[in-house]
Order: structure tokens, then sequence, then C-alpha cells
């Protein structure tokens, strides 16, 4: 098993780099995002778990916490899991998603989802005791961006 660490704010450029390289054809986050990411991060509100081999990266999971009034608790997702092409079927993304198990016990969140359009990816999770929700429904709307109010994580209260 590979040893995964929790990258710090000042820390997640590499991570956030093979991140962007396969996920998202080697097309960098935007500076704002990756600043958002940042002081998400140094909020608590996102964890980034890098799985290593010595110094290289092996694979990348991206946690967000967030807080769920129907369940009155505090509940996690992956939004994002990455481990390199030549790293995969060694344990990395187990250690990854088992770290995160951890994480998420120290947080008190007994609820963890992911979501995947891949089946191979689907028969990992499995494997490691996720379960279809068959209640739910995932729908999405895309929106045009216009004129944007300030968020959490922005630099200044005008956008």
């Amino acid at each position: 098993m590979s040893p995964v660490e929790v990258v710090s704010a000042g820390g997640f450029a590499e991570p956030l780099g093979l991140l962007e390289q396969f996920l998202r054809d080697g097309e960098p986050v935007s500076e704002d995002f990756a600043e958002k990411l940042r002081r998400a991060v140094e909020a608590g509100d996102i964890e980034i778990l890098a799985a290593l081999d010595r110094d290289r990266i092996l694979g990348v999971a991206v946690l967000a916490y967030r807080l769920n009034v129907s369940a009155g608790a505090l509940f996690a997702s992956v939004e994002d899991l990455y481990v390199r092409q030549e790293e995969r079927r060694r344990g990395v993304g187990r250690s990854l998603l088992e770290a995160a198990d951890e994480r998420c016990a120290v947080r008190g969140i007994s609820y963890v989802e992911v979501q995947t359009e891949d089946e191979g990816a689907g028969a990992f999770y499995a494997a490691l005791g996720y379960e279809p929700e068959t209640d739910v429904r995932v729908l999405s709307k895309s929106l045009p961006i216009g004129r944007r109010q300030p968020d959490t994580y922005s630099n200044s209260s005008t956008s």
C-alpha cells in the first residue's frame, strides 16, 4: 500500500497539476479557481490526498465536506480521484480511499458519495463497499456564466 498524505493549502500545485494533466487534457484551471481551491483547502472544506512513492505522486483524491440539512449531518464526496495509468491495480486507489475513510471518521462523517460515469470505476468503488443509490437520480444543468455574486472563496467582495 502506498503512503497517503494530506496536502497543505500551500503545497497542492503538484497534485493539481496531475489532475489537470489527466482529467483536463493538460488544460490548467484558472488562477481564480486555483485561489478558490487554496482557500477551500485552508478552510477545511476540501482535502487533497496524495499517494506517494518517495517524492513521486502516484495518485490524488479530492474530498469535499458539506453540510446536509435533510440528514442533519456533515457528509463527504470524492470529487476527483486519479491514479497514474502505470500505477493502477497496485493498491494506490484503495490506499487513497482508505485514507479518505480515515479522514471522514476523524470528522464523524458516516456517509461518503462518489459519482462516476465509467463502469470500470464503478466496479472499483463497489469492491471497496460503495453501493449504487437506487432511490437517487443525479440531474444536472449548465448555466450561462454572467454576472456573479461574491462567494466564500473570492479574493474580494466583488467578483
